[in-house]
């Protein structure tokens, strides 16, 4: 309660309404030197009213310019998504592509004779009696680099 030291308590209603009339000259006087000292400054706000409020509405345009470009769901966002879209679309169809060959390829193994044949020659390296297969050497390796400078030399 040490902060309230100054707060008076009054028995009856009456008393405290007095008081506060009694201040009511302190009050005015207060008041009027506050209008003195910030009738300048509305003064001044008064005259400058167009230009604050042209002002406002830039930084206001600026600031929602700034939101749509680059915000979570701006400008910026949206062409590197719409991108992505367009690259997964692309996938999309060559991964189709590549299944629709697979399953015709499928497809001629389950019922083509010569698919099969092609295939058991291709994969298996399997001849027709009377036939040589040719199966081309590896490429030789290449040596591994030296580990060092000095190595090199």
């Amino acid at each position: 309660m040490k902060h309230f030291s100054n707060i008076t308590k009054f028995t009856r209603p009456e008393d405290g309404l007095r008081a506060v009339v009694e201040r009511v000259p302190q009050a005015k006087a207060l008041a009027a030197s506050w209008l003195v000292r910030l009738r300048p400054l509305a003064l001044l706000l008064y005259g400058l009213r167009r230009r604050i409020a042209t002002v406002t509405v830039a930084v206001v345009a600026v600031s929602l310019l700034a939101h749509v470009m680059f915000g979570a769901n701006g400008m910026v966002v949206y062409r590197q998504k719409r991108a992505e879209y367009q690259a997964l679309q692309k996938e999309i169809e060559r991964v189709q592509q590549e299944n629709l060959r697979y399953t015709q390829q499928i497809q001629g193994l389950q019922s083509d004779q010569k698919a099969i044949e092609k295939e058991a020659r291709e994969q298996l390296g399997y001849a027709r009696p009377g036939e040589y297969v040719y199966v081309a050497p590896p490429p030789p390796a290449k040596p591994a680099p030296p580990a060092n400078r000095s190595a090199r030399k």
